[in-house]
């Protein structure tokens, strides 16, 4: 017998493919959908209109938001005007108020309490006051800073400064 070849057979390696990548894609996006369906649940918001708050003592007063809002008007001089509610309809007409302890300290701490009574008899405690500050082009930076330290010395959480006013603010601050 002659010395034939022998057949060399291939070496079969084992296909294994690593699946590590893939789970940890598939978990991500898993999380991805769950996450953007919790996020796309439509949200109620409670809407209480005059024909709802009849004959309920336990609804909000129409001017509910409007009881909670002060706005703080800064004039040239030193000036500080404040009222509460709406210019047009004010829950308390516009005054000017001095600087201070004596003056729109003792004014924030006494409304922000009793604000803070009410909505704890509505049973949504801790909702107080709103100040609305809107400092005139004519008023000077220390005004600002001064009732900014006041919002602080009072605990007023909810503030803003808004530069702009209304016509009826401006005639306000003129003729005072």
């Amino acid at each position: 017998m002659q010395n034939l070849p022998k057949k060399v057979r291939s070496k079969k390696l084992s296909s294994r493919v690593d699946l590590t990548a893939m789970v940890s894609v598939s978990f991500l996006l898993i999380i991805f959908f769950i996450l953007v369906g919790e996020l796309s649940k439509p949200r109620v918001m409670e809407y209480y209109n005059a024909e709802d708050r009849r004959g309920c003592c336990e609804c909000p007063p129409p001017h509910y938001g409007e009881n909670r809002s002060i706005t703080i008007v800064l004039g040239e001089n030193n000036k500080l005007i404040y009222y509460m509610g709406i210019l047009s309809s004010p829950i308390v007409s516009p005054k000017e108020i001095k600087y201070g302890k004596e003056g729109i300290r003792q004014e924030l701490l006494k409304r922000n309490k009793s604000v803070l009574e009410y909505s704890a008899a509505l049973g949504k405690p801790g909702r107080g006051i709103t100040v609305i500050i809107k400092p005139s082009k004519k008023s000077n930076f220390k005004n600002l800073i001064d009732i900014l330290d006041e919002m602080a010395i009072a605990n007023i959480e909810t503030y803003a400064i808004i530069p702009e006013f209304t016509p009826e603010e401006s005639k306000l601050l003129a003729s005072n």
